[in-house]
C-alpha cells in the first residue's frame, strides 16, 4: 500500500475480512454517537453513518485513509438495526420470518478533506421460523449485536433460504467492492493483493 489504511470500526467481521485479503491496516474504534436522519434512503443512511465513523476517527490520523462501514437491514421500507435486548431481537426475528429483505452495507474512505463512498445492496430471504427456532437463536446472543438481529455467518446462517447479491456485504463488508474501490481511490498496487 502506498499509504496506511485506519478501519474505523470495532467490528470482528470487518477487521477478519479485510485480514483475509492481506490488506495491511491497525484498527481505531469511532466512538461517535450515530446520528441517523429519518430523511435519508437505506442506501443514503449506511452511507453517511460509514461517513461519520471515518470522519470522527480522520479528524487526528489526516494523514492517512480511513474506512468506515455501516449495516442496516431493511424490511418494509424500515430500518432494522441493532436490537435493544433479546425481546426486541425475537420481535425482529419474527418480521423477518418468511420474508425477504434488503441488506445495506455503505463505506465510507475518508483522507483528509477527500471522501469517497458506495454501498451494495443484497436481498435476503429467511426460512419460516418456528417459534422454537426463533427462541433458540435469540437464546445464543448472537442477534444482540447484529444489525437485523441475526448474523449470516454465524448460526444465523441456519435462518437464512436465499441470497440475491454479495453475501460478504451481509456479514459487515462487500469485499470485491472494496478491493476495486481502494483500487481506484489510489490505495492497492496489483502487486500488494496477491
Amino acid at each position: 500500500m502506498k499509504e496506511r489504511l485506519i478501519l474505523a470500526s470495532g467490528s470482528p467481521r470487518r477487521r477478519e475480512l479485510l485480514e483475509n485479503l492481506r490488506i495491511p491496516f491497525s484498527v481505531v474504534v469511532s466512538e461517535i454517537e450515530e446520528i441517523i436522519d429519518p430523511n435519508l434512503s437505506p442506501a443514503e443512511t449506511v452511507m453517511s453513518l460509514a461517513l461519520q465513523k471515518a470522519e470522527a476517527v480522520g479528524e487526528s490520523y489526516r494523514d492517512v485513509y480511513v474506512m468506515g462501514a455501516d449495516t442496516v437491514v431493511v424490511l418494509d421500507g424500515q430500518i432494522l438495526g441493532k436490537p435493544k435486548d433479546e425481546a426486541d431481537a425475537i420481535d425482529m426475528l419474527k418480521k423477518l420470518s418468511g420474508r425477504a429483505h434488503d441488506v445495506f452495507t455503505g463505506v465510507a474512505l475518508v483522507h483528509g478533506t477527500e471522501n469517497h463512498l458506495f454501498y451494495e445492496r443484497t436481498k435476503v430471504t429467511f426460512w419460516d421460523l418456528s417459534e422454537q427456532e426463533i427462541y433458540q437463536y435469540a437464546g445464543t446472543k448472537e442477534p444482540l449485536d447484529k444489525a437485523g438481529a441475526y448474523g449470516i455467518q454465524g448460526f444465523g446462517s441456519l435462518l437464512v433460504k436465499e441470497i440475491h447479491g454479495d453475501y460478504f456485504s451481509v456479514v459487515g463488508l462487500p469485499v470485491a467492492r472494496t478491493v476495486r474501490e481502494l483500487r481506484t481511490f489510489g490505495l492497492l498496487d496489483k502487486r500488494e493483493e496477491a
